[in-house]
């Protein structure tokens, strides 16, 4: 599936659209170049699954945790200050993986041994007039 976003107005149709596709997924890496939209797009979605806290990035915590209008959880991580798996394993990213609960992932390749065959890698890419391209498989 490709959900592409012409302007920034269009993010949260876009975020429905992914949050509609998710199924019984639960880890989701998203992959792209700095700048990309990541936390953007991400923001987007938990806002959509009725995060009513701040939604910001977890750049300096590694890891986020929101609660949607429905209870459930949400753990949101940023690994690109990640430099060794014994860093991650420290923070305890494997009993948030396998917690079954929503995990929204960046810069996943930084952990990439941590993660689970069941993780669904999602692509954001920008084109020359600034649209952001996501590609998901399908699911």
């Amino acid at each position: 599936m490709t959900i592409e976003i012409v302007s920034l107005s269009q993010i949260h149709d876009a975020a429905k659209k992914f949050v509609s596709s998710i199924g019984n997924n639960s880890i989701f890496s998203f992959n792209g170049k700095m700048g990309v939209g990541k936390t953007t797009f991400i923001k987007a979605i938990c806002e959509e699954l009725g995060v009513k806290e701040s939604i910001n990035s977890p750049t300096f915590s590694i890891i986020n945790e929101y609660s949607t209008s429905d209870g459930s959880t949400i753990y949101h991580f940023d690994f690109y200050r990640i430099n060794t798996i014994g860093e991650a394993k420290e923070i305890g990213t494997e009993e948030y993986l396998y917690s079954g609960n929503l995990c929204l992932l960046e810069w996943a390749e930084n952990i990439a041994s941590l993660l689970p065959d069941s993780v669904i890698n999602v692509k954001i890419d920008e084109d020359n007039n600034g649209k952001r391209i996501i590609s998901i498989p399908e699911l």
